[in-house]
């Protein structure tokens, strides 16, 4: 292999130009430039198959479904259980056998910027999704697990064609018209609920961005509505808004010392 410019070879490993022979060859040149391209590329090698390692591990509730003839198999999750302001959020997904995103994880795991990007790829690629919005007073009025598990049913009820398995993180759903699994931690173990996770996730983050611009003071955009200290501070100055959980103990506490509202 004849020496080229540092420049030049950059742009053949970028390319994947490089056959194993000739990269064994390059491992010779002993200028610092090369070693550091060759050191850079067999890093993103590693990460590369890292990636596609983990992706396939999280292919296997689906695999499995599948393997039993399953056809349109839902993942299902939901977003915002903790918050003290602001809806629970929950979406449904079904994506087609031969879908491949790499880096797809369980949303909390992923940065905004590539959540954003996900966001738009599920969206456009899946065979079907569903997402639904649970307000504070319905959640007040029924408690956030229940109006979690009332958001799951919406989603899945909102999907076409209908699933015949579903894949649920943590949650147990009565009244489904299919199978079904409850997955602890299964936004990290499966790729249709980690889809569904990020659904959930955007959807909701993008909710709490426009009440942001309406109750500028609590800083929605930022905290998404979860207990920060600002937040706690905001509520016992300026009390509650009408996207407050009245039923959560801080929020009610608040109030009952101050009987104060927005």
């Amino acid at each position: 292999m004849e020496k080229q410019s540092i420049s030049n070879l950059k742009k053949l490993l970028d390319n994947r130009e490089l056959n194993d022979t000739m990269l064994e060859q390059l491992k010779k040149d002993e200028r610092k430039g090369v070693q550091k391209l060759i050191y850079t590329y067999e890093k993103r090698l590693a990460k590369q198959a890292e990636l596609e390692k983990n992706y396939q591990e999280m292919c296997c509730y689906e695999q499995s479904a599948f393997a039993k003839g399953k056809q349109y198999i839902s993942g299902i999750d939901e977003a915002g259980r903790g918050p003290l302001a602001g809806p629970v959020v929950a979406a449904a997904v079904i994506l087609p056998r031969d879908f491949k995103l790499l880096g797809l994880n369980d949303s909390k795991q992923i940065n905004e910027v590539t959540r954003e990007k996900f966001f738009s790829i599920i969206k456009e690629e899946a065979i079907s999704y569903g997402i639904s919005i649970i307000s504070s007073e319905t959640i007040d009025e029924m408690n956030i697990f229940e109006a979690t598990k009332l958001a799951m049913r919406e989603a899945v009820n909102q999907l076409e064609p209908k699933p015949d398995h579903v894949l649920i993180d943590a949650v147990q759903l009565s009244g489904l018209p299919c199978s079904s699994e409850s997955i602890i931690k299964g936004d990290a173990k499966s790729i249709s609920i980690a889809a569904a996770s990020i659904l959930a996730k955007v959807s909701r983050d993008h909710l709490m961005k426009e009440i942001h611009q309406e109750y500028p003071n609590y800083n929605f955009s930022s905290n998404m509505g979860y207990g920060t200290k600002h937040h706690i501070e905001m509520i016992k100055e300026y009390g509650a808004t009408p996207y407050h959980r009245r039923s959560f103990a801080p929020i009610r506490d608040v109030l009952t010392k101050s009987r104060v509202s927005y």
